[in-house]
């Protein structure tokens, strides 16, 4: 958890500024605020870090995705693509639409293929949720064309990626709108927070009234502004906001930290026959807060797990069975077991979730160990559990040998 890692005085200090002018609000009270304004400054800091032209920040990065979707037009009986292996999340923003979340192959990238994408097309496409996983990046340029080609919406969920880019530009920044998250478990955190982000300001202007019921923050009268659209509330607080300011400035310092620690272990692992890695789509642009190995198959990569555990070293993710972050997990999600009636239980999907078939996901997720990067480690910490990796994966290797 790297951004928590490196927490101290300057979260403490931009946390007091609120508390002594005591408007934890983001809107409005000018005259008991005496110029405190971290939200504004925490959307200004994520803007000068991305590059993004418009930003917007809410109270955790699910309601990000559903902001940015919601903007971006993506609404009920519309049809999006999403990942079998993202957290649940990315999909249930586009249920709680009242869209219908339809399932494409990932590939090596770790993200939704190009192929997977063009696969899950059909006459009821409206959109893409693309998610950025493990701190990489998708394969843009490919699914760019896609996406062109068949004139989608695409929105990003990069709230594995934020501070990751694809040939210079931002994860995030590729489609009508993106978001970040902020929660506890991200490269930057505000304990929850999350960013949306966009380059049309009219999408922006929607966002901006969505997340705080409609309100169009025009003028000075909270009790006076129109509302241009129905909306919901995903304001973030103040003091969140000065947590995730004080956190999204070390986030450059952080990056190199893990990109140095990242190498060292990926230098000592490449060594070792049957250690491949997940696919950067641009190498330049890892933010590398996850080292993500592929063993050669399923079996082997649960018996390198079981040597893991036998040998006490820790930190790592088995997604196939072991993490809520794919399909695998989801079983309330084929049964459709929710507390209030979706549009798909009424209206029906082109896909049966109970009996989907995605052999790439099942392959690539099967064989995938990821383990976090701190950016406090030393150089003998990291050596060492590279070592280690190495030694559990080659006894796990030998049953096949």
């Amino acid at each position: 958890m790297p951004g928590t890692e490196l927490f101290g005085s300057e979260e403490r200090k931009e946390i007091n500024d609120v508390l002594e002018t005591g408007m934890l609000f983001r809107y409005n009270h000018d005259q008991q605020r005496n110029g405190i304004w971290k939200a504004r400054e925490f959307e200004a800091e994520v803007r000068q870090l991305t590059g993004a032209k418009y930003v917007h920040a809410v109270c955790n990065g699910t309601a990000a995705i559903a902001t940015a979707l919601a903007a971006s037009g993506i609404g009920a009986g519309d049809e999006v693509i999403v990942p079998p292996f993202t957290f649940i999340a990315s999909v249930e923003a586009v249920l709680f639409l009242g869209a219908i979340p339809i399932f494409a192959e990932i590939d090596e990238t770790l993200c939704l293929s190009a192929e997977g994408i063009e696969k899950a097309i059909t006459p009821k496409t409206k959109g893409v949720c693309l998610v950025h996983m493990c701190g990489g990046m998708a394969d843009m340029d490919a699914i760019m064309k896609v996406v062109n080609d068949y004139n989608l919406v695409l929105v990003e969920d990069a709230g594995q990626a934020f501070a990751a880019s694809y040939k210079g530009t931002a994860t995030g920044l590729f489609g009508t709108a993106g978001s970040y998250s902020f929660d506890f478990f991200k490269i930057a955190t505000a304990g929850e927070g999350g960013i949306f982000v966009t380059n049309d300001e009219e999408v922006y202007k929607i966002a901006d009234a969505y997340a705080d019921h409609g309100h169009n923050h025009e003028g000075n009268n909270r009790g006076m502004e129109q509302h241009p659209v129905l909306g919901f509330n995903y304001r973030i607080s103040e003091l969140h906001a000065a947590v995730g300011l004080a956190q999204t400035r070390k986030v450059p310092q952080i990056r190199e930290a893990n990109r140095k620690h990242k190498k060292m272990l990926v230098d000592i692992l490449s060594q070792t026959e049957g250690i491949s890695f997940a696919r950067l789509a641009d190498p330049d642009g890892d933010s590398a807060t996850f080292l993500n190995l592929l063993l050669p198959d399923t079996d082997t990569a649960k018996r390198t797990v079981a040597e893991l555990n036998k040998s006490g070293v820790g930190g790592f993710n088995y997604w196939y069975t072991n993490m809520y972050h794919f399909v695998n997990q989801w079983d309330h999600l084929k049964q459709m077991r929710t507390a209030a009636a979706l549009p798909v239980q009424k209206f029906g999907s082109s896909q049966d979730y109970a009996a989907m078939e995605l052999p790439k996901s099942q392959e690539v997720v099967g064989r995938l160990i990821s383990f976090g990067i701190r950016c406090t480690w030393t150089e003998e910490e990291v050596t060492a559990l590279a070592n280690n990796i190495a030694k559990c994966a080659q006894a796990a290797m030998m049953v096949n040998a």
